[in-house]
Order: structure tokens, then sequence, then C-alpha cells
């Protein structure tokens, strides 16, 4: 399952280090090479030697590697890894990795890695739920770091709660979906819609809205990062793509947003439409500008095309649409509205009362909720997390 991947397990000071030795033989024997870093506190809990053993590679605890003098290359480390796995991270390694704290080889080795993070909690439950803590956590996701949550259960402690570390089997399943992911929609099309539209008034003026287009760039760098081939039709927006492969196409009002997506709606198989499209367009618009006279100026508008619920009439069996909600009253109605009106397989709830979420935030919290009736809630995130939510719900509803 994991066979020519490349696995550091970052281990720090926890009762919960004991897990790393099955862990660590579930990784060699799914194929993966292993080499092990140790905070300076972890071995007083899992010897090195143990470690060294189940990994068949060195187990480094500090920069000197001996007497002699050599040091261990963090930078070299940090290049190696496919991915850094902090098991058990504890409320103090966490803490330092929010901070970009340095002071030891693991924290080194995680400031000089190229690789995706993945980070697995392990602490008491009052620790787990400290504003300090949960600040941290949000830090490292925001970072674009991996959280595997810890379980419910009986401490160290004594206590029952919230905090254990997951166990070395649900580690080996995260693990293993992570790296294949990276192909789950390989040869897929996937059309998502970003931004705002402005509807022009004169040349210097127009309608708009507050949509920074981050949520759909999010979605769209999400998608390509599982395989799939992805058109990105954005209105005015500063966001850049990043992913080269994403075919990115500007436009600015509804119209031609509506044009663009037509255009490529019937080769692609999935559609998520993020943008904010203006409802409503002036009738007339001036070829100079207006000017200033008297006290009032009236602007008569007409509704613009419905991209959403034309390309629900047109979506065919073997076609996913995705839409999105941002209300302010009687939220999940109006989405189920709109679910059904426009023929929607997913549609994605987001509300204006749900502070940090919204227009201009890089967080989000969002509600997904099927043609079928299931509905998944999820807190508040940043919204590159937000889209691997939507992503996975994609992959899910692709496979049923």
């Amino acid at each position: 399952m994991l066979v020519g991947k490349k696995i550091i397990i970052g281990v720090s000071g926890s009762i919960a280090a004991y897990k790393i030795a099955a862990l660590t033989r579930l990784f060699v024997k799914a194929g993966a090479e292993v080499k092990i870093v140790m905070s300076s506190s972890a071995h007083e809990f899992v010897t090195p030697l143990t470690l060294a053993t189940l990994s068949r590679n060195p187990v480094h605890q500090s920069f000197v590697k001996n007497a002699q003098g050599e040091w261990v290359n963090h930078v070299e480390l940090g290049l190696w890894a496919d991915i850094l796995l902090f098991a058990p991270a504890t409320a103090n390694t966490i803490a330092k990795m929010a901070s970009g704290l340095c002071d030891n080889l693991l924290l080194a080795t995680y400031l000089s890695a190229k690789c995706k993070v993945m980070v697995v909690p392990a602490m008491d439950l009052d620790m787990w739920v400290h504003p300090a803590t949960q600040k941290n956590i949000q830090t490292l996701l925001a970072y674009g770091n991996i959280l595997v949550e810890p379980t419910t259960g009986e401490l160290a402690s004594g206590l029952d709660g919230k905090g254990r570390m997951a166990e070395p089997e649900e580690i080996l399943k995260i693990v293993v979906a992570h790296f294949n992911d990276k192909g789950a929609l390989k040869n897929r099309k996937v059309l998502v819609t970003a931004g705002p539209t402005y509807e022009h008034i004169d040349p210097v003026r127009f309608v708009g809205n507050h949509s920074s287009g981050k949520m759909g760039f999010a979605l769209a760098e999400a998608f390509a990062a599982v395989g799939a081939s992805v058109v990105l039709i954005t209105g005015p927006t500063h966001e850049e793509v990043k992913n080269n492969s994403i075919q990115r196409i500007n436009v600015t009002s509804a119209l031609e947003m509506y044009e663009a997506t037509l255009k490529h709606f019937s080769k692609c198989n999935v559609a998520v439409m993020s943008a904010a499209v203006a409802d409503y367009t002036p009738e007339k618009v001036s070829i100079s500008k207006i000017k200033k006279s008297g006290d009032s100026l009236l602007l008569k508008l007409k509704k613009t095309r419905d991209i959403l619920k034309e390309l629900g009439a047109l979506k065919t069996p073997k076609q996913l649409l995705v839409g999105f909600a941002l209300e302010t009253d009687n939220e999940e109605v109006n989405a189920l509205k709109k679910l059904k009106e426009k023929n929607l397989d997913c549609i994605v709830l987001n509300s204006l009362k749900s502070k940090g979420a919204g227009f201009g935030f890089d967080t989000n919290q969002v509600q997904l909720i099927m043609k079928k009736g299931e509905t998944k809630k999820y807190g508040l995130k940043p919204k590159h997390e937000v889209a691997k939510d939507i992503v996975n719900q994609v992959i899910e509803l692709l496979h049923a």
C-alpha cells in the first residue's frame, strides 16, 4: 500500500509514544521506508533501540550524531520525506510548531520539510480543549498541515474524554488514503466558478458584490491536487492560481460567465458553482461616464441568466452539479429549495451569521446537503480545508 513512500515519524514526549512501535511496524509492512526523529523527552517513553530495530534505520535525537562531531542534516531529512508525521504531537510540540520555534532536531526538520505534514495530537482532555491549543491547531491547519483528530476514551490521567492519540491502524488508513487521493479524480474534468461579477453602469462604475474568490480558488487547487483536470472560470479577483495545470478563464459580467460556463459544461464530469453571480444587471449601459446631476439617479435593472438553473436542466445522469447558498435567514429551508429547483446533487450552505465565514475571510463554516437528504455539518475551518471536505464529498458521490 505504501511501497516506495518515505515517511518520517516525529515522536514527542507523551505516554502515547508506546504506540509508535506498532505504527512503525505497520508502515514497514506496507512497504514504506521509515525514519524516526525523537524529541529529547520522547526516549523516556519508548527506546530509540526499539524504534531503530523496527524501522530498520537509525533513530535521530539531536543535531550531533556522535562523539566525532558528525551532525544530522535536518534539511536533507526534510527534503527526503514524502510525509512528515508528528505522532504523538503533544500540546508543547504543537505550540512550538505554530509559533515557529526551532529548539530541537524534530522542529528543525519540520521547518525544513517540503512535504505534507500530518499532526496526530495526544494530550489530556482539558489541554486539548484549551483555547491556546485550539488556536495553535487552527494555525497549523492554516499552514496547510493535516490534522488527525484525537479520539475519545480513557486517558493517562484516569479521566475519560477527547485527547487519545488515534490508533496505529487508523493512522495507517489515513496515510494510505492521503497518497491514494492524489489520483482519486484522475481523468476527470472539473469545472469551478469563482469570484464576483461586475455589471457595468458606465465605463467607470459597476454593480457588484463583496466576493473575494478565495473559496473558488481553494476548490480549484483541491480538485487539481487529487488529479482532476480543472477549468476555473473567475470573475474579477486578486487571487492567483498556484497549480499550473489549472486552466484559468477570466470574465467580468454575469453574461460572460454564463457563456464561458455553458461552453465548458458539456465536457465536464463535475461542476462546482461557487461564484457570486449578480442576479440583476443594468438594463442600459452608458457609453460615457454618467455625470452627477440632481439629487437622485434612477438605475433600472433586469434579471441575469440563471446559470445554475440552466446547468441543472442540461445536466446528464453522468454529471455532478454542486451549488452554493449564502443565506441570512431561513438558511436550510432556502438551501433545500435551491437544491430541488435547480436539480443539484449537493448544495454548500454557509450563513452570513456565522462569525469568520462568508465574503473576504480566509475561513468558512459550511453545511453540505445532498440530493438524497444526507446532511454534513462542519466547524469553522480555513477555506483550503473546507475545499478538501467538498472534494471528498464529490469523490464519495461519484463512487456512489
